[in-house]
């Protein structure tokens, strides 16, 4: 089934529904990528067909899998302004609404597992949160919005310019690398993470009942240079620094071998995924 989801700033989204089950919303691209892109991305650590791999396996294990491709219709669609943890949270109710999903459980990984969080303080509609890649407890918020401000800040000097080529840059020097997203692509996480500089996080998960799963690599660490601000941004570490606490406010947390790219892969994420989900009584 494809249906269409009318998202806060007026764009349209396409949505999938895979499946049939207790409902899942997950925010992935179902796109297959060609041969020179997988290529590249592999040596980054990325896992091409993760979307794909990630739907059609939830669907297998007996989930009605609601797919849309959120972040990238914020590159094609920028939010600039308006990009905030209230539209974020506006928007993933809009596809479940789109899907006709009423209650459902979410998945999201690294700044959409953020996403997550931010819709489950916001609704009761939620029958579980799975947050892989950014930890509900710790969260780098404060380095994630000085990172996206040096995206932004960059994105803006190259607005113009012919585009590098970037396949010679060794997989992981991001001091190398070269933003080539536009200004408003990146202005609209700047917007997302502003909007979350005050965010009391013990405050809202003390408000958080429903079933929670969290996991990351224990090595998800990045160490930006000076063009990015000398900025560390932690993911793992907080996770595994506050397991005890999380897993005493009733989280099952699972602090894996890795780092971001790797924990994210389906051979990591859907195990953990399909042997936590099948502990939730979702609603269609």
């Amino acid at each position: 089934m494809t249906t269409t989801a009318k998202l806060h700033d007026g764009s349209d989204l396409e949505v999938m529904v895979l499946g049939e089950g207790p409902a899942v919303l997950l925010p992935v691209s179902l796109a297959v990528v060609d041969e020179a892109t997988a290529e590249q991305m592999r040596a980054w650590g990325a896992q091409p067909d993760l979307g794909p791999a990630l739907a059609h396996g939830l669907a297998d294990a007996g989930h009605r899998v609601i797919v849309a491709d959120y972040e990238g219709h914020r590159a094609a669609h920028p939010a600039g302004p308006t990009l905030t943890a209230d539209a974020v949270a506006t928007d993933l109710l809009a596809i479940a609404d789109a899907a006709g999903a009423h209650e459902f459980a979410y998945y999201g990984y690294s700044w959409l597992a953020l996403s997550g969080l931010q819709l489950a303080i916001r609704t009761d509609r939620l029958t579980g949160l799975a947050m892989g890649g950014f930890p509900p407890l710790g969260g780098p918020y404060g380095p994630m919005l000085a990172v996206t401000r040096a995206a932004h800040r960059m994105a803006t000097e190259n607005a113009g310019r012919v585009r590098p080529d970037q396949s010679e840059i060794e997989p992981g020097d991001w001091d190398a690398a070269v933003v080539t997203q536009t200004p408003e692509q990146t202005r609209q996480y700047v917007t997302l993470y502003e909007s979350l500089r005050d965010f009391d996080e013990r405050a809202a998960l003390d408000g958080l009942k429903i079933p929670r799963l969290a996991f990351a690599g224990q090595d998800d660490a990045i160490d930006y240079g000076p063009q990015w601000g000398n900025v560390r941004v932690e993911l793992g570490p907080p996770l595994a620094h506050h397991r005890a606490e999380l897993e005493q406010q009733g989280w099952t947390v699972e602090v894996v071998p890795g780092d971001h790219m790797t924990a994210m892969r389906t051979t990591t994420a859907l195990p953990i995924l399909t042997t936590w989900l099948t502990t939730l009584g979702s609603g269609r």
